[in-house]
């Protein structure tokens, strides 16, 4: 981890930077989800089309961190996050100001490298700021914020969106980034790389590491179906339920405060049995799925729905993350770096399928896409059973935060 000298208060100060830098580079990635009906509308484009913004950006996110990471591994930590946030405000700016959907789309593609390089090392960068007895509590501060991010941010940004439209929302969204930035340049100290990765080192772990393995095909299914359903809730609710903007407001609200919630629990049930907290999450996810597809056209039924998908989606997202690094604990970063590509690009994926379905079947048959694909990632975890767990010592086990504990 490196020399801890820095002070606690500045230490911790630093851990919550980069939570707030995770926090505007995940809500940048899927605000999106939450603006296609309008924007689609604004740009004059069709709504499987628009979704195109969530899958160039998860594609570079995914592919490009493996390299650009080993290429930067002698540029300071400090530095490289910065120049990140920097590019992140820079390309919300663009965004919002765009002439022309292509402009778009090519500014969300070079935002997408440097999201891929922000979720490999900057788990790793928080764990440096503490004192080593401390790291495991600083990992799981800034996991643990994954899930409120991604549930948190595409109501926000439907929120602004009604008040204002979508350009401010992405606008507002580059201030946020720039104070996000100043506050990292501020706050977090200077760390020099201390755990660079090859990219050999990266691909090569798969093949030797069994249960990670496992791990990564898992990710792969739930992230596909998830997204790709996800992607499409506000054209299937203003289709199916006649879902008012307000409507579907509310209704992502709910869903984000599930996650919260499934968030919360998970940080509890992984250290008792991280399997079995994903095993109970992935049903979960099937099950909302399947409620929105036969009640869900009704406001009651949609609001039962997207509870229950919250909150499963909220202890699916810890689990999978504490079950990445239980799996590969010597190889940190280098599992870091296959989780953001397997995230990433199923997210990319996941969109991309679902706008073909959408377009070309409609927006149902995109839900039974998060069906089949959420289904089978459970199937995969219950056939290999125990080859998904490992037991990780806790560097601090009288953190409350949830630790990288397993079965």
């Amino acid at each position: 981890m490196g020399e801890h000298s820095h002070s606690t208060a500045r230490g911790w100060l630093g851990v919550a930077a980069i939570t707030a830098s995770l926090f505007a580079f995940l809500t940048t990635e899927l605000m999106p989800v939450g603006l296609l009906t309008p924007l689609s509308g604004s740009l004059g484009i069709q709504v499987g089309v628009a979704a195109l913004m969530v899958t160039l950006y998860g594609v570079s996110a995914g592919l490009g961190v493996t390299f650009i990471v080993a290429w930067t591994r002698r540029v300071n930590r400090r530095v490289l996050l910065s120049t990140l946030l920097a590019i992140l405000a820079l390309g919300n700016l663009l965004t919002a100001i765009s002439p022309n959907y292509p402009v778009v789309l090519t500014t969300r593609l070079i935002m997408g490298f440097a999201s891929g390089v922000f979720w490999a090392i900057g788990v790793s960068m928080a764990m440096r700021l503490v004192p080593e007895r401390h790291a495991s509590r600083a990992a799981a501060i800034v996991m643990s914020g994954i899930s409120i991010a991604t549930v948190v941010g595409i109501p926000l940004g439907t929120v602004l969106e009604n008040l204002t439209d979508w350009r401010t929302t992405f606008l507002i969204w580059a201030g946020l980034s720039l104070l996000v930035f100043l506050a990292v340049a501020a706050i977090v100290p200077s760390l020099p790389s201390a755990n660079a990765v090859s990219v050999r080192e990266v691909f090569g772990l798969p093949r030797t590491n069994v249960p990670l393995r496992f791990v990564l095909v898992t990710v792969v299914l739930f992230v596909l179906g998830h997204f790709g359903a996800y992607t499409f809730v506000r054209p299937f609710l203003e289709e199916n339920a006649s879902a008012t903007p307000t409507f579907i407001t509310v209704v992502l609200i709910i869903f984000g405060i599930g996650g919260a919630a499934g968030n919360f629990i998970a940080g509890y049930t992984v250290n008792r049995s991280l399997r079995g907290s994903f095993i109970v999450g992935a049903v979960g996810l099937v099950v909302s799925l399947l409620l929105l597809l036969t009640i869900g056209a009704g406001t009651a039924g949609s609001v039962v729905a997207l509870v229950l998908w919250g909150l499963s989606f909220g202890v699916v997202q810890l689990s999978q993350v504490n079950m990445t690094l239980a799996a590969a604990p010597e190889t940190f970063e280098a599992a870091m770096s296959l989780n953001t590509m397997a995230y990433n690009t199923s997210i990319a994926l996941g969109a991309l399928f679902g706008g073909l379905f959408a377009d070309g079947l409609g927006v149902t048959s995109v839900v039974w896409f998060g069906v089949a694909l959420t289904a089978a990632s459970l199937l995969v975890m219950l056939a290999t059973g125990r080859k998904t767990a490992r037991t990780v010592p806790a560097a601090d086990e009288s953190a409350a935060s949830p630790s990288l504990i397993t079965d």
